[in-house]
């Protein structure tokens, strides 16, 4: 049986517990202005994200900005992780490890930012198009954007996790591509992968009720072709077994009353490709 409890917006309980935190007004304050912050700074690489930029300079820029905007980057040193942000290309599904690897005209790229500011984590992420992309990228990074979208329509008072899931996984099977399974979403808040697990397949009506004050990340992580996944030798980059192109979008959203609040938003309308 789920378990749910009130947590002051003091609570700076480290250990995850299985247990789902219901915030009230001081944590969604919090989470609003890191996932503001988290939002910035992918508006700012934009520009940035084309032919001949190496993902180890846009992580530069990523760095810079959160320690700027008085955060600091939860990425860096997070069980021996080496940067402030995951670069995703091409096939990589999830956790590229930013470094000398220069983007190329027809990549596509998801960047997955993480500040920690005043103890809250905005995370959030998105992919961006560099140069000329083809056609059947452009397509799946449109409809895993779609994926996101639709699922966060689910997410309302009285409604389940499976009810995200489910919208994700009926629009993503109807393109005929594959939903990974081996990586979900994630409670988020003062902790940065807290309960619940957000998974991105399932059946309608099953999982944990949506409360008001649930605080999560719902991030579809959506194949060109088969679901399944690999773990690379640095223990970090998950790719597709298929090599297949991979893409992702990621908001953390707050449950409210009446629906949800998505507090990684783009200040200058840039959730969605082409920029």
């Amino acid at each position: 049986m789920t378990e749910y409890v009130s947590v002051a917006a003091d609570d700076r309980a480290e250990s995850r517990s299985g247990v789902i935190k219901l915030h009230g007004a001081e944590g969604f304050a919090g989470m609003r202005a890191a996932g503001h912050l988290a939002a910035t700074i992918l508006d700012a690489l934009v520009p940035h994200v084309v032919p001949g930029v190496t993902t180890g300079e846009l992580d530069d820029i990523v760095y810079r900005m959160t320690v700027e905007g008085g955060g600091v980057p939860a990425t860096l040193g997070y069980r021996g992780f080496t940067r402030s942000c995951c670069t995703s290309i091409n096939h990589v599904v999830c956790h590229g490890i930013p470094g000398d690897k220069a983007l190329k005209a027809g990549d596509i790229v998801n960047i997955d930012v993480t500040p920690q500011l005043d103890g809250w984590h905005g995370d959030t992420s998105r992919m961006f198009l560099v140069g000329d992309v083809p056609l059947k990228a452009k397509k799946l990074v449109d409809v895993t954007y779609e994926c996101l979208i639709l699922g966060l329509e689910q997410a309302r008072p009285g409604n389940h996790l499976g009810d995200i899931a489910n919208a994700i996984q009926q629009h993503a099977e109807k393109h005929r591509y594959g939903i990974v399974r081996d990586f979900c979403g994630h409670g988020v808040g003062r902790l940065f992968h807290d309960s619940p697990e957000v998974v991105h397949a399932g059946r309608a009506g099953t999982g944990p009720e949506l409360r008001p004050g649930m605080i999560f990340t719902v991030e579809p992580m959506i194949n060109l072709g088969r679901a399944d996944c690999k773990l690379l030798d640095d223990g970090w980059t998950a790719v597709t077994r298929d090599r297949s192109l991979s893409a992702q979008f990621e908001h953390s959203i707050g449950i409210t009353e009446d629906g949800c609040e998505i507090f990684t938003a783009s200040p200058m309308g840039l959730d969605r490709p082409p920029y």
